[in-house]
């Protein structure tokens, strides 16, 4: 897992703008390659509080993300809610729906007010059809995006509990951090229930292990975001692998 390291100098939190993460498909689109895509982009702006698509539909556009926050939520049998990634800047969010009918495996939920282009398959895959150096990028992202899920699936099953709380603030913080003086703060407040729902345990659970973190000084809360404080500490919880950057993210 990549770590971002705090910036000691700093007194408070930096510009989030200055540390903004971006991943997701962005890091394989060329400049040609993004302006072939905004071709087909239809622009859309969305509230926080609205969902994007939901699990069950029909998979007939792609979303990308221009700015804002989209939350990955996906329901069981049971009624349990799973949130499956944290999505935001460069991402792109969809189902690849050739070859017959498709539907959206999870819900889309947007938290914070985005802008979105919206990419309809049939377009996209005519798109694809006709220059063939893009559907290099695309299938170098459907990797990208595979090693991610891996590496989640891998430290949520083999280190337990706590493990699996350590990984996922380690992505936490290098997905949404920024360095402070005593550490890396998350620019995004969670509840105990929603870390819950990103490991698959119960919110009791969380709170505890929450509380023996700060009391140990591994993290702190401030103002209802999270600060990790020994980085090192979570890193070792969780047999931490040295993950790049954009692996080791939500």
């Amino acid at each position: 897992m990549a770590i971002i390291s705090p910036a000691k100098a700093a007194s408070e939190p930096t510009n989030r703008k200055d540390h903004e993460f971006e991943g997701g498909i962005s890091l394989f689109l060329s400049g040609e390659h993004r302006e072939l895509l905004a071709g087909i982009m239809l622009p859309k702006r969305v509230k926080s509080g609205t969902y994007l698509l939901w699990e069950g539909e029909d998979a007939q556009n792609l979303y990308y993300i221009r700015s804002g926050r989209v939350k990955l939520r996906k329901t069981t049998e049971e009624g349990k809610d799973l949130i499956l990634s944290l999505m935001q800047k460069g991402d792109l969010i969809g189902e690849m729906a050739h070859g017959g009918n498709v539907t959206y495996s999870f819900s889309a939920e947007v938290i914070e007010d985005a802008e979105v282009g919206v990419l309809p398959w049939k377009d996209l895959e005519r798109l694809l059809a006709a220059n063939g150096s893009l559907a290099f990028p695309f299938m170098n992202w459907l990797g990208h995006m595979n090693r991610v899920t891996q590496s989640k699936i891998r430290d949520l099953l083999l280190f337990g509990k706590q493990g699996a709380l350590a990984s996922t603030l380690i992505r936490l913080g290098n997905s949404f951090g920024i360095p402070c003086k005593d550490g890396i703060v998350l620019d995004i407040k969670l509840t105990n229930t929603e870390i819950a729902d990103m490991i698959g345990t119960a919110r009791e659970s969380v709170n505890r292990m929450l509380s023996a973190y700060k009391d140990e000084g591994v993290i702190d809360i401030r103002e209802g975001r999270i600060v990790i404080l020994r980085l090192e500490s979570l890193r070792k919880i969780c047999n931490c692998s040295a993950c790049p950057l954009e692996i080791c993210r939500m």
